[in-house]
This record gives structure tokens, C-alpha cells and sequence, in this order.
């Protein structure tokens, strides 16, 4: 009796679960047993982020319009999925119709993306439009080729990840960007613009944070992320008055400071027609109403922010 009794105890204090005599001691043992796997479970999971920058970026748009080829201002993930499969050595593409490995093996990633404060002006990135001309032979059978591209100028962004500790591919990727390594030489859309992340110092951005899962109904917050922006049904019979209170997601109470951006970005590719699949996206300082129910954002005390992960 007293040995059973005194892992009774045991098992409450660890596993902090309400326990109660039972003859048969195996389910005192389990309860602590299952108990521990799940924080073990927890303990797998790092939610990490880097900087990344440099002097020029061009995430090609599919739109095409009077021989000018524009950039997404945002780094999307599909994009993001690419410079991290470089950094751990994973192929891109080999063939037509046939999805890189890099995108196979990390699409399921939890990704967030932070523009830095000082590389934008409410959400746009300083922007130029660079003319060229393509005098290949094969790809020109009526004449030279005249191309334009706007594209982004020291452009900055912080990449939230969090990580499974348990994946290889995911270790890998904890271990390189803490330490500063990559396989293949990044990019920021084409081989001609590196990135990096080290600061103007020379030191590594890479950061770990303590985090927590946000809770519903926490009240109101800041996202410094881009936001992945919910899609409303309005109901039928709704009240015009009413839309305005019980769709928007902020609290509008403006500042000179005050912005809010939109932008339609990838998130991953559509299988059947091998486009991109697009999500509307927000970035803004405004204040977040409670109850709003955003899927994957994450709380980081030490930051005192909450971040959205997709």
C-alpha cells in the first residue's frame, strides 16, 4: 500500500494530473508515462527566425503586361521554401511538371514573415525598373527581345520558423542557420541576388525564442507578422451597419504612424494546374480585436508580440 501510494504521489507531482487510488498500479504508471511523451513531444519543437537581405530582390509575378515582369513586394513561401532548401542542400527543379524536392520535402514548414522596420515605408519596399535586352538567337525569331523588371531595393525581411526537432531535414536547418552555413548560395528570386543573414556587423541574425501557443479569446494584440488573412461570409440578411463592426479585424484608432498593407501572395502551388495557389495577406501596426480567431499565431514573451506562423 505505501509503495503504491508514494508513486501515486510521484506521478501527481510530475505529471500534474488529479489521480486516485486504484488496486491495479499499472495505471497509476501510465497516466506518468503518457504524460511524459507529450512534454517530450513539446520539448521537439523550436520556433526560430533569421534575417534576410540584399541589395536587390525580384519574386516574379506570373502577370505580364506591356513587356514589364513585376515582383511580389512580400517574401511568399513558396520563395522562402527555396532559399531554405539551398541552406540544407536540397535539389530545386530537374523537370517540367514536376515539383522541386526542396518544396516537397519542407512545404508542410510552419513559416511567418517580418518585414524590418527600417528596409520599408508602410509595407512597400523601395522599387526600380530595370530595362534589358535578350539577343539570343532561339529565344528571339523575330528580332531582339526587350525586357523590363521592377524590382526591389535592399529589401529585409524576418523569417519566423518553427522547427520539428524530431525531422532531419527541419535539425539540419536549425543547426545551418545558427551556425551561419549554407550548401548552395541563397537568393532573393534570381542568382544574381545574394542574401545573406548577418547584420552590418557581420554577426549571425539567428535567434531562438521562448514561445507559447496562443489561446482563443486572449484579448486584444499585435501581430508583427504578415497576417493570413480569414475569408469572410457575410450572412444573409445581414444589417449594412453592422458589416464594418463585425468583419474588421483591427481597432482602428489612427496615428500619423498608422498603415495597413494588402498584398495577394503564394503559399504553395496548385497541383492540377502547377500554379500558384494565392492567399490574401494584411501587415499593419494597428491593435488586433479579440476573438478574431487567427489559426497559428504564437505568443513570444520575451518580444511581447505575437506572431503568425502558416
Amino acid at each position: 500500500m505505501s509503495a503504491i501510494l508514494n508513486r501515486s504521489a510521484f506521478a501527481i507531482s510530475i505529471a500534474k494530473i488529479k489521480l486516485f487510488y486504484d488496486e491495479e498500479d499499472t495505471k497509476i504508471i501510465m497516466c506518468f508515462i503518457v504524460k511524459k511523451f507529450e512534454l517530450n513531444m513539446a520539448n521537439n519543437k523550436k520556433l526560430v527566425s533569421f534575417d534576410l537581405r540584399g541589395d536587390f530582390a525580384f519574386f516574379k509575378k506570373p502577370d505580364y503586361n506591356d513587356g514589364v515582369l513585376f515582383s511580389y513586394n512580400m517574401l511568399h513561401k513558396p520563395a522562402l521554401l527555396g532559399i531554405l532548401g539551398a541552406i540544407i542542400g536540397l535539389k530545386g527543379y530537374e523537370r517540367n511538371g514536376e515539383l522541386p524536392e526542396y518544396y516537397l520535402r519542407l512545404k508542410d514548414l510552419p513559416i511567418g514573415v517580418e518585414p524590418l522596420k527600417k528596409s520599408h515605408d508602410r509595407g512597400s519596399f523601395q522599387k526600380t525598373t530595370v530595362e534589358y535586352i535578350n539577343t539570343i538567337g532561339y529565344a528571339n525569331t523575330d528580332g531582339n527581345l526587350l525586357l523590363g523588371e521592377c524590382m526591389l531595393i535592399k529589401p529585409a525581411y524576418r523569417c519566423y520558423l518553427l522547427l520539428d526537432m524530431s525531422c532531419e531535414d527541419h535539425e539540419r536547418l536549425f543547426e545551418n542557420l545558427r551556425d551561419g552555413k549554407a550548401e548552395y548560395i541563397p537568393y532573393l528570386g534570381k542568382n544574381e541576388f545574394q542574401a545573406w543573414w548577418l547584420d552590418d556587423y557581420g554577426e549571425s541574425t539567428f535567434q531562438e525564442y521562448v514561445f507559447e501557443v496562443a489561446q482563443a479569446n486572449f484579448g486584444k494584440y499585435q501581430v508583427v507578422t504578415l497576417i493570413n488573412k480569414p475569408k469572410v461570409c457575410i450572412p444573409d440578411g445581414a444589417e449594412e451597419q453592422n458589416l464594418g463592426n463585425n468583419f474588421n479585424l483591427f481597432e482602428i484608432v489612427f496615428t500619423f504612424e498608422s498603415y495597413t498593407y494588402f498584398e495577394t501572395l503564394p503559399v504553395g502551388f496548385n497541383l492540377v494546374l502547377f500554379q500558384y495557389e494565392l492567399r490574401d495577406f494584411v501587415l499593419s501596426n494597428f491593435i488586433l480585436k479579440s476573438g478574431n480567431g487567427l489559426d497559428g499565431l504564437y505568443f513570444l514573451p520575451d518580444k511581447k508580440c505575437y506572431v503568425q506562423l502558416h
